[in-house]
């Protein structure tokens, strides 16, 4: 080379050099690798396997979303109370919405759109008056598409059975578009949900995250959001998140394994995928340094990929763990093999160790929580409802979930409200079902919030979403409306926020202050003494401003509200004064216990029929319960027991002090009439169920005075169509006790009241039967009325199996209840619960009862479904005069502002009194 070269020319022409040698120059290894076959495509996937998925720099500036359907107007929406979400928190915004090709186009101050031709924008304009408006909630746990509603072993695609680990499975292949839940889901104001397989195994295989519209195409696929390359078979689609479950601890235990046998099963697939990555990475330092010769096929296993994208941080894990040993063991897993999780479901026992979530690798994964569905298994058993704030404090995210069919997903904002009940504070609450759970599927740049470049899934609420009974307006997703439901010839329009008007309805809820019963809780490890203080002297309640007392067998209001407050005197659990301070001054009795309600309530104690409850501690912990009884359509009944019928009683196995009786006692339920009658969820019972007996929920043990209240009640039947996940069929006709009938079809229901005519006229006599359950029974609500026959509806209806599929579910789907219909019709009606850890949330029900009914069921009605009425329909004989009487305070049964502060028992002479010292 001449050194006459200019030195810069020199300096070029070198490094030339070294990029032609190291391989760099563009174009030089096509030239190199023209010759080898798949060279090119080798290097490619080894550029990108391990680019990590996140939407591309300009993805909030696209102008038509990917799922938008032709033909869907623009929406502007004036005047909005807008949450606005923002990670692990929410704000509020004031303003407009603009809508347009599925997405959020604008929003603030934009009622200038609405000057603009509607014609030509093909615009809709609403003007929400100040209503709230929310992202599309987000259902973080479902199973819907693969257990349908109705129940059908034709459409039950969940709990894979070929093997514990199954990461090839993939949730989409088994998906029914057609499931009955998803309208269901979107009148709950629920737009996207994650699906996931189930937990029986230790890996249940890929989820996906869908929306809830049903679209065009009519695909299961069309549904996804953001399918991943796996799905359809995009280059693009490989940056996007992928999504897998699995579980570890008791429930995949049942497979056959126990815990330490559980965390084997995955430590042994994800050594078998770090292998495959390190191979994969050996193999891609080969292609980068050009050793062709020495190369073989890429080393990859269809069946282990995924674990391997897991390793690689490109999958979103949901990981089912309740117990400590459980999540500790997974956390320690994660660090062995260095993957991080999205998000840890059920999580019982999270909120007592936040410091080992903190150690997982990558960082605390969210906790998706039910609200106060604990105790139905082992490890859900020191589940709080006090863990969301706990875990919030920590600074935690926290999600709350339905799990659906478990809680029905319609019912996702319910939990929320739970949560915000028990002391997660407002915002968090919201963020729990929106950006949060949004955030932990990795999809919060579209859905979980409003902002500009979002997808447009949005809900128009009757009042604030936290306050009990909020019902969605409208409902929109990828812009397109789905609530209200197009209008047909054979539907009419829907009414909803009836009885909402006042301005409390846009606020907060108030809740109660439950610092010490959450620190009480931390304290005893989520096992706190529920048992209140008894008091057998005297007491003097203060500041009433809210008496409802039994009369004549109805619930009457003696003190409203309005009316100056008063106080209630008590001596040896008997009211003895109710007046003002001159009337019934607080020094009467000058050694009395003093209990300021401070503008709360008295009211009778509260009833419960149709779960478990007295009868077992843990439901899928045979030893806590009582075991089956002799069926006698399918078993031989030994002929010592002199009764070929084998009619069980469940006096006989009452159990007193169960958690589940004590918080529902501690909620205002001092009843409970339990038989062995048990809920799909719970296992078929026998066609004939046996004898209920009612019983004291706050009763320590079956010799307390006061403890059974009536041994004899009535006579249980259950009459169904075969159960589709039981060889049992549930057939049989069978009353003086009443005849209660477990059935819900209105078909069966007809053949019932044609035996019971036909028996009644051969006889003379009167039958007293009770259908229980009922879903249908709006069919046939005149014929029911005039046969005198009662009904006891779930108090928070769903659609479970294919007798009850003919269910109104009320606003905003249908204007009536099936509720509503038989009281119209003059049917005496009465609400159960099926699960016994849903006792507790009886007011939520009957407030979510009363609003849904658009003004027609008023609160004595509302006392009566619980109390007087369900007595009557059972034969339970209660004296007004000796029936427990509740003390709330800060408000009454109906405010979620108010708590149980006292139980006055007259009957038992005492007043159990609950503050937490």
């Amino acid at each position: 080379m001449d050194s006459s070269f200019p030195t810069r020319s020199r300096l070029v022409l070198f490094l030339f050099s070294l990029f032609v040698l190291s391989g760099y120059l563009p174009g030089y290894h096509v030239l190199e690798t023209q010759n080898i076959p798949h060279a090119q495509e080798m290097q490619a996937k080894c550029r990108t396997i391990s680019n990590l998925p996140g939407p591309p720099g300009s993805f909030l500036k696209r102008e038509v979303s990917d799922r938008f359907e032709v033909g869907t107007n623009s929406t502007l929406i004036l005047n909005t109370t807008m949450l606005i979400g923002q990670g692990n928190d929410t704000h509020i915004l004031h303003g407009d919405l603009y809508l347009d090709k599925g997405l959020v186009k604008a929003i603030g101050s934009l009622s200038h759109l609405a000057l603009v031709n509607g014609s030509v924008l093909n615009l809709t304009v609403i003007n929400a008056n100040e209503a709230w408006v929310t992202p599309g909630l987000v259902d973080i746990h479902t199973h819907l598409g693969l257990l349908g509603t109705p129940f059908l072993t034709g459409a039950f695609d969940a709990n894979p059975k070929h093997g514990p680990v199954l990461p090839w499975l993939r949730n989409i292949d088994g998906f029914n578009t057609h499931d009955d839940g998803f309208q269901l889901a979107i009148a709950g104001g629920v737009t996207s949900v994650q699906v996931l397989s189930g937990s029986m195994n230790n890996i249940g295989g890929q989820s996906v995250i869908v929306k809830l519209r049903r679209t065009s195409e009519g695909s299961s696929l069309s549904m996804v959001v953001e399918p991943p390359y796996n799905l359809n078979g995009s280059f693009e689609g490989s940056t996007r998140w992928r999504h897998l479950q699995q579980a570890c601890g008791q429930t995949p235990s049942q497979y056959g394994n126990n815990r330490p046998d559980a965390i084997w099963a995955l430590r042994s697939a994800y050594a078998e995928a770090q292998r495959i990555l390190i191979a994969q990475e050996q193999y891609c330092s080969d292609v980068e340094a050009g050793l062709w010769d020495s190369l073989g096929e890429f080393p990859e296993n269809l069946q282990f990929e995924m674990l391997v994208d897991v390793l690689r941080s490109k999958v979103k894990v949901t990981s089912q763990c309740q117990t400590i040993e459980d999540i500790d063991a997974l956390v320690r897993l994660t660090n062995e093999y260095k993957f991080p999780v999205a998000s840890l479901q059920h999580a019982s026992e999270a909120w007592l160790i936040p410091a080992v979530l903190n150690r997982t690798w990558g960082g605390s994964p969210s906790v998706a929580l039910f609200a106060t569905n604990h105790r139905y298994n082992f490890g859900s058993y020191r589940g709080s409802e006090f863990a969301p704030r706990v875990l919030s404090d920590a600074g935690i995210p926290v999600v709350m979930k339905s799990a659906h069919p478990v809680v029905n997903s319609r019912y996702l904002l319910q939990e929320a409200q739970q949560a915000h009940y028990y002391g997660l504070p407002p915002y968090l609450a919201l963020a729990s079902i929106t950006s949060v759970p949004a955030m932990a599927v990795g999809l919060d740049h579209r859905i979980g919030s409003l902002h500009e470049g979002a997808d447009a899934d949005v809900v128009m609420w009757d009042s604030n979403p936290l306050q009990p009974g909020a019902t969605p307006k409208y409902v929109w997703i990828d812009g397109a409306l789905q609530i209200p439901l197009p209008r047909r010839t054979d539907r009419e329009q829907v009414e909803v926020g009836v009885g909402k008007e006042g301005e409390e309805w846009t606020r907060f809820p108030g809740v109660p202050d439950w610092e010490k019963e959450r620190k009480q809780a931390i304290e005893w490890e989520g096992l706190p003494p529920l048992t209140g203080r008894k008091q057998s002297g005297r007491t003097i309640f203060l500041n009433v401003r809210d008496v409802w007392l039994g009369v004549d067998g109805t619930v009457q209001q003696v003190v409203h509200p309005g009316s100056d407050l008063v106080n209630i005197a008590v001596e040896n659990g008997r009211i003895t004064c109710v007046g003002d301070s001159v009337a019934c001054p607080s020094t009467t009795f000058d050694a009395a216990e003093h209990v300021d309600l401070n503008g709360g309530s008295v009211s009778p104690g509260l009833m419960t029929f149709g779960s478990q409850l007295g009868l077992e501690e843990i439901r899928s912990e045979p030893s806590t319960g009582d075991g089956s009884p002799f069926d006698a359509f399918t078993d031989r009944v030994p002929a010592i027991l002199h009764d070929p019928g084998a009619v069980v009683k469940a006096a006989d196995t009452l159990r007193f002090g169960t958690r589940n009786a004590l918080t529902a006692y501690r909620s205002g339920v001092t009843y409970g009439t339990a038989c062995l009658m048990k809920s799909a969820f719970g296992g078929r019972s026998n066609v004939i169920a046996g004898v209920s007996a009612t019983f004291r929920t706050g009763a320590s043990h079956a010799m307390e005075r006061g403890a059974i209240i009536q041994s004899d009640v009535a006579l249980h039947v259950a009459i169904h169509r075969p159960d589709p996940f039981s060889k049992k069929s549930d057939v049989s006709f069978q009353g003086v006790v009443p005849l209660v009938i477990d059935v819900g079809n209105a078909d069966i229901m007809a053949t019932l009241l044609i035996l019971k005519a036909e028996v009644e006229n051969r006889l003379g006599s009167r039958m007293r039967m009770v259908f229980s359950g009922a879903a249908e029974a709006h069919i046939l609500a005149k014929e029911i009325s005039g046969a005198n026959v009662g009904v006891i509806l779930d108090a928070k209806p769903t659609v479970g199996v294919w007798d009850d599929h003919r269910t109104l579910p009320g606003p905003p789907l249908t204007n009536d209840t099936t509720l509503v219909i038989l009281i119209r019709e003059g049917v005496k009606v009465g609400l159960r619960s099926r699960e016994a850890q849903f006792v507790r949330n009886i007011g939520f029900d009957l407030v979510s009862a009363m609003l849904a009914s658009n003004g027609r069921i008023g609160k004595a009605e509302a006392y009566a479904l619980v109390s007087t009425n369900l007595r009557e329909l059972l034969g339970v004989i209660m004296d007004d005069q000796t029936g427990d009487l509740v003390a709330y305070t800060g408000g009454s049964l109906f405010e979620t502002s108010s708590k149980v502060a006292a139980v006055i028992s007259a009957r038992k002479g005492q007043v159990d009194i609950f503050t937490v010292t």
